[in-house]
């Protein structure tokens, strides 16, 4: 399963439409809502509400809790580095390998299978990305991780 992930072009919150790139059709809607750090309300197609990422504020580096309906799942947190930024998943037993600063990267298994690559497109008005999943029973988990790094990002270049 192939997501295109588009950040709304006029919108006061973190708002994104993330779509199935064979259909075109919406899968998810991502929803900023007010509150002290991020915190972004994942939809599904049918507008319900099914998960939520939310920054916990006041720690040292950035981390970011992660819940799937009102359970939390596990947590994205960005790493001390020196020269580039770096993400540990606490989350499924799985890690991230790549460049975050150009945002090209991959979301692995304990045994290495890719669960997700993550490729921004430039030159776009707004944040555009695609997110190719594999197995399409982990898209939502590899939506949530990808938009805790995205946040993070954000949070630290504007």
């Amino acid at each position: 399963m192939k997501l295109y992930f588009r950040q709304r072009f006029f919108s006061w919150f973190d708002s994104y439409d993330i779509y199935d790139a064979s259909t075109g059709a919406r899968a998810f809607s991502v929803e900023g809502k007010p509150a002290w750090g991020h915190r972004l309300h994942i939809l599904d197609a049918q507008g319900r509400h099914i998960a939520t990422v939310k920054e916990r504020v006041l720690t040292f580096l950035p981390k970011f809790e992660l819940y799937i309906g009102e359970r939390y799942v596990g947590e994205v947190r960005k790493e001390l580095t020196l020269f580039r930024p770096a993400f540990a998943l606490d989350f499924n037993g799985w890690r991230v390998q790549g460049s975050f600063s150009e945002w090209d990267y991959t979301i692995e298994d304990m045994a290495g299978r890719t669960v997700a690559a993550i490729s921004k497109e430039l030159l776009r008005w707004t944040d555009t990305y695609t997110i190719d999943v594999p197995d399409a029973g982990d898209a939502l988990c590899a939506l949530m991780a990808v938009l805790a790094i995205d946040a993070e990002k954000c949070s630290r270049s504007g």
